[in-house]
């Protein structure tokens, strides 16, 4: 299995679970990026009823939790991650305020309009950008909010083995007045987007993954499928260091029409 040519979709679920549970964040990000993407929404009070959809193990949910008033409802597909996520807002004295669920984020059984807050770190990508921003629509007030980091590119050319990397990855990677084109046309008014600086791929995903992938060959030591699984997450991280002024995540913040 060449790492060159596999993406992280060709995976067994439970390997990537459980190599992502050891460690605190499953994307680029940090607390300072969710509060600056926060500090756009307003209107939010104690009544509000925010949804974390693809929540992972709830980093960014509990930041929320505490920077912003209302209930808050974690949903991710992977047991595993809302286990973590109870422990996590247990910890912080937050399990008044959060709620873990195990649901896909195409299948979500909000009520219509119940919304004030959708929020998704790095993982609307799992629907695609487009159909989660219409999907998700229903389930916002009026005026309500919608929050996402998605993964962009910075220019309209770049070069060929970055480019192929991602058509592969996620053939809807696309340039930020796209995106923000797309949230247009899906019925948001666009109030911000912002790129989340280097420090949130390199010292709050990159960095902690160095001990977290030596454990995990460690635990998987001969497992093929589980080294071939690092070797592709160390190859995603050299494209990014060789390639990072050409993509990166961006933060994309509309209010529902």
């Amino acid at each position: 299995m060449s790492n060159d040519n596999t993406s992280i979709h060709d995976f067994d679920f439970n390997l990537i679970c459980e190599y992502f549970s050891s460690i605190d964040r499953q994307g680029p990000g940090s607390p300072g990026v969710t509060l600056k993407a926060l500090s756009f929404v307003d209107h939010l009070t104690d009544e509000s009823r925010i949804a974390d959809i693809g929540c992972g193990t709830g980093g960014q949910t509990m930041v929320l939790a505490q920077h912003a008033p209302g209930q808050i409802t974690g949903v991710d597909l992977f047991p595993l991650f809302i286990d973590l996520f109870y422990q996590n807002a247990s910890r912080l004295n937050l399990q008044h305020r959060v709620k873990g669920l195990v649901s896909s984020m195409d299948k979500l059984t909000f009520q219509k309009e119940e919304l004030d807050l959708i929020w998704s770190e790095g993982a609307i990508y799992n629907i695609g950008f487009e159909q989660g921003l219409k999907e998700w629509r229903k389930f916002l007030k009026p005026g309500g909010f919608i929050a996402v980091s998605e993964v962009s590119w910075f220019t309209d050319e770049r070069p060929a083995e970055i480019d192929q990397f991602w058509q592969d990855a996620y053939p809807q990677i696309d340039t930020i007045p796209h995106k923000v084109a797309q949230m247009q046309n899906a019925g948001y008014v666009p109030v911000a987007s912002f790129i989340l600086p280097e420090t949130c791929w390199l010292d709050h995903f990159y960095k902690p993954q160095i001990a977290a992938q030596e454990a995990f060959l460690k635990k998987h030591a001969g497992n093929q499928t589980a080294e071939a699984f690092i070797a592709n997450q160390r190859h995603e991280e050299k494209l990014y260091q060789k390639y990072k002024a050409f993509y990166g995540y961006v933060f994309y913040i509309g209010k529902k029409l």
